[in-house]
């Protein structure tokens, strides 16, 4: 963790041990009383924490905001297919750590129907992974995610003006990397394990999305989401 995040914070604040940020300060971090760390509240500021004291059952901390302006996440959408939740774990972590302001998860003609009623959504275990993608990141900011029945759902979802590419190396198109991208909403479309059908092409092709490719390898899901989103925040000259 490079910073550590909350919902909210006061001057004067308590973190027990068994809270996992409790536990990171004491295992990781191992601070001492009078040590600092990096705090700050989701979606807001951040700023410096101190321990004030350590307790038989956890952190006592004050919390000062900095005052340096928010850093805020950048506008990119991923619109992703479902995929196995072991892979949608690292999705969601890598796509928070890279800045990306909405995630829309979506089902699709050839994807599992089950993916989408996964443990990770039921029991809210896609909260814990999108704040530790944040605090990986060192800043605050966590992406919002929303949920969509198939892509045809999907595409109501998404704002009206914004700049929509797909990544897809089925139909004959040009590099990711040679696109020249304005610095304004931009909606970065990702296909499941075996590509989004040719009927939800039409879709998107009828929403005015354009199509991209990362070159001529088949990808992995997960594995095209990072470099995919590396590659059009390089071409928006964001990274």
């Amino acid at each position: 963790m490079n910073i550590i995040l909350f919902n909210e914070l006061k001057a004067e604040n308590f973190l027990p041990f068994s809270d996992f940020r409790g536990e990171h300060i004491q295992k990781v971090l191992r601070l001492a009383v009078g040590d600092q760390f990096s705090a700050g509240v989701i979606n807001a500021k951040k700023g410096k924490a101190v321990i004030l004291s350590i307790e038989a059952d956890g952190y006592r901390f004050s919390y000062e905001e900095s005052p340096a302006p928010l850093v805020p996440l950048y506008p990119v959408t991923l619109l992703v297919a479902q995929v196995r939740p072991i892979c949608m774990r690292r999705i969601l972590r890598e796509a928070v750590s890279l800045g990306v302001k909405q995630i829309i998860l979506t089902g699709a003609d050839t994807t599992e129907k089950s993916y989408g009623n996964a443990n990770l959504y039921k029991n809210g275990e896609y909260h814990s992974i999108l704040l530790d993608g944040a605090m990986q990141s060192g800043e605050t900011g966590v992406s919002e995610v929303l949920f969509a029945r198939s892509l045809d759902h999907a595409m109501h979802l998404l704002e009206e003006k914004n700049t929509r590419i797909l990544l897809d190396n089925v139909v004959e198109s040009k590099p990711l990397s040679l696109f020249e991208l304005p610095l304004s909403p931009v909606v970065l479309a990702i296909g499941p394990e075996r590509g989004f059908s040719d009927r939800e092409r039409s879709v998107m092709q009828a929403s005015g999305f354009i199509s991209a490719t990362l070159g001529s390898r088949i990808l992995r899901t997960e594995t095209a989401c990072s470099a995919g989103v590396a590659v059009l925040l390089g071409r928006m000259h964001l990274l």
